[in-house]
């Protein structure tokens, strides 16, 4: 991969020495993530979705969840203790994380989130996230997603 084809998200891994394999697939507005998964010729269960929420208290959280999953927003509120938690407008989702829908991912967001990821992660070597671009995944190790985004086990599902 060329450098200038090289994503936000991948250069925040090169520049920490993560190791990681990049995929693209080309992109349908319409697309889900179980169709991703499948261009990807991956399980769906290891192909997983960044959420940014926005708890009761103001406070800004993120959720990974696999891309066949729904996020549990109880569940996710109680993770994050807070009263309730709610999916931020579309339109807000780029000035605040300098990512757009579609292509929004746990690593690499101009402000760092208190990040969730769905307890299944666990069961896979690798996993796939957004590489911050659409048409763009990272494929890493959970301990290696764990630490460049500070990601916290949870049932949020």
């Amino acid at each position: 991969m060329k450098n200038n084809d090289k994503t936000n998200v991948m250069r925040v891994l090169d520049s920490k020495k993560i190791s990681y394999e990049s995929h693209t697939y080309e992109p349908d507005a319409t697309m889900s993530g179980e169709q991703i998964a499948a261009l990807l010729g991956e399980d769906a269960d290891k192909v997983f979705k960044t959420l940014v929420t926005q708890g009761k208290s103001g406070q800004y959280f993120v959720f990974v969840v696999p891309v066949k999953e729904e996020l549990d927003l109880k569940k996710a509120a109680k993770e994050a203790n807070e009263k309730s938690v709610s999916m931020i407008k579309q339109k807000e989702l780029l000035p605040l994380t300098g990512y757009v829908h579609g292509g929004c991912s746990p690593i690499g967001m101009k402000k760092q989130f208190v990040t969730y990821i769905h307890q299944t992660a666990l069961q896979y070597e690798t996993i796939f996230v957004s590489a911050g671009k659409v048409g763009y995944q990272v494929e890493l190790s959970l301990e290696d997603l764990i630490q460049t985004a500070g990601c916290r086990l949870a049932d949020i599902v």
